[in-house]
Formats: C-alpha cells, structure tokens, sequence
C-alpha cells in the first residue's frame, strides 16, 4: 500500500510539474475590485498588456466592483489555484473591509498568494484656498479654536481619510467634523468649492487643482518628499510621527492559494520585469503612482506590518457600513 501511495504522490507531482512548464496555454482573467475607468482599472489594463506579452497568452481583464471589493477578492478565493484566474487590487478590499463587514467570507493570509506590490499611490493632504493654515500644525491650531466648525472629507466610512481624520480628533483632541461622499472625485470637487476644509487624497486626483493653486498642499504621506511637489513636506516632517498616518495606498497582485510554486515563480519574475519595463514606468508616470516590483516575502510583511495598525484605526473609529 505505502508503494502505492509513493507512485500516486510522485504522478501528482509530475503532472503539476508538467502544468507548470506549459503554463500558460490559455488567456488569463485579471480581476479587478473597480468599474472601467479610475487608477485601478487603468493600472490593471496597462499590466494586462504588457504582462500578457511576457507570458505570451491574453489577459483578460474582469471588472468585479461591489461590496468594498469583497465580490472581486472571493471570486478569486473561489477560483481553482492553476494561475489562470489573478487578482489586481488596491489596498482596501484585502486590508479594510474585513474588518468592517461581518458577511467576509475570505481571509488574505490563508486564501491568496501574495505575487508583488506593483505600486503605492502617493497621497496628500489638502486644504482649500481659504483655510488659514499653510502647515499642518495651523490647520490643528484652527481647528482646535473652531470645535464643531472644521469639516473633512472622505470616499467612504472606513476609508483611509476618514480613519485618519478620527485618528487625529483622538489624538489631539480635536473636534472636525467628517463628510463621507461616494468617490474621490466628488470629494475633491467639494473641498475645491469650499463646502469642506481639508481633504486626503490622491495626488492623481489633486495633483493639477494644487498646481492650479485652487488648494494647498500641506503635507504628503509616506517616508519621502515626492517629485511631483517636492516643496511640500511629509507627515512626520511636519511632526505627526504617528504610524497610523503611514498611508497604505498600494496596488498588489494576487493568484489563488495553493497555485503551483513552479507557476507561482513564472508569475513573480514577468511580473517584476513589466513593472520595472519603460513602458510601465511611462504609464506609473502618468497615474502618479510609485511603482515598487518586490518579492511576495517583501510584499507579506508590508501587509503584515499595515494591516493590523488600520484594524486598530477601524475599531477606534467605531465605523460601521453605511
């Protein structure tokens, strides 16, 4: 019996050899938790393209927007582990909602294998022209005056804007309203005309209304100055050291658990090439976003550093789904 099961184990293992050397021999679906349009999906199809040479099949890419990206990542999890069904996401389906919804039915650790952090987005906090602040302390020391009166804005409960204008109301005692709206888009569109004091966001969204000087600058997240507005200084320049305001606005991605480490290893070395590629860099460039092409380790103990600080800031905040 014993030889039995040694030439049953060693059949699987050369037949999943054998998958593993001709894969792919089918187009691959990328799954994106985004509607057509926005940095997500534009990232998501620019990869797909370039990637898809690389790995001499098409690559399909399948939009799954809907339940904060939940649809997206268990259409994955649900997925058979042969490579051929890819995620591509942004931070917070894999880092937030699970820990906002109850209903999650998948767990990042345990359902997906980690392939590269393809990108971070460089973030910014802005105020619009008519705040009286032109640092981040100012805009505290205003609104330390003005309890009640000082308005921020967010895409959405539980997002990071709005953890972080909760996280520094707690911290330092602050009393700023948050606004919650459906998108980046409409959020900035209203800090723009005044209806809100200071919004986070994406320089990929506020980067050409700060150039145009319709809003301020105050401070960027992340460890560094960016070259898109090198004056501005960072959160901790800026002396908020706090580790909750490291801003974990990445793009990953992602196959199913279980996938062949034969096919797991393809996927990470094209992957990491495209994402170092002039083409790509042209088209991180043109979105605003940092490409970065680590390894899965690198990626694993980003997110294991990230994750556990933003369920922290989710539990203070008392956030719930709207």
């Amino acid at each position: 019996m014993r030889s039995k099961s040694l030439i049953a184990m060693a059949l699987i293992a050369w037949s999943a050899t054998c998958g593993a050397q001709s894969y792919p021999s089918r187009p691959i679906t990328l799954v994106v938790p985004a509607p057509p349009g926005g940095a997500t999906d534009t990232l998501a199809r620019a990869l797909a393209e370039d990637l898809g040479k690389r790995l001499g099949q098409a690559i399909i890419v399948d939009n799954k927007p809907g339940g904060a990206g939940a649809i997206a990542v268990q259409a994955i999890t649900r997925g058979a582990p042969d490579g051929y069904t890819m995620l591509l996401s942004h931070s917070s389906p894999l880092i937030n909602t699970p820990h906002l919804y109850r209903n999650v039915q998948y767990d990042v650790r345990r359902d997906l294998a980690f392939i590269t952090e393809l990108a971070v987005g460089k973030i910014v906090l802005a105020v619009n022209r008519d705040v009286p602040a032109r640092t981040v302390q100012e805009l505290f020391d205003w609104a330390a005056k003005n309890p009640g009166k000082v308005s921020y804005g967010s895409y959405g409960v539980g997002t990071f804007p709005h953890l972080v204008g909760t996280h520094l109301n707690q911290a330092r005692g602050l009393d700023m309203v948050h606004v919650a709206y459906k998108g980046e888009a409409p959020m900035a569109q209203d800090m723009i005309a005044g209806n809100i004091a200071w919004v986070i966001g994406s320089v990929t969204t506020l980067g050409p209304f700060i150039k145009s000087g319709r809003v301020r600058a105050l401070a960027v997240m992340g460890d560094k100055r960016i070259k898109e507005m090198p004056e501005v200084p960072t959160m901790a320049e800026s002396g908020l050291k706090d580790q909750e305001l490291r801003s974990p606005a990445w793009f990953g991605l992602f196959a199913r658990s279980g996938t062949p480490a034969a096919i797991l290893s393809r996927l990470e070395k094209e992957a990491r090439a495209s994402v170092h590629s002039p083409t790509m860099r042209a088209r991180f460039e043109t979105l605003a976003v940092e490409p970065v092409g680590n390894s899965p380790a690198e990626f694993r103990r980003e997110f294991d550093a990230t994750e556990p600080v933003m369920a922290r800031m989710i539990r203070a905040s008392g956030a719930t789904p709207e």
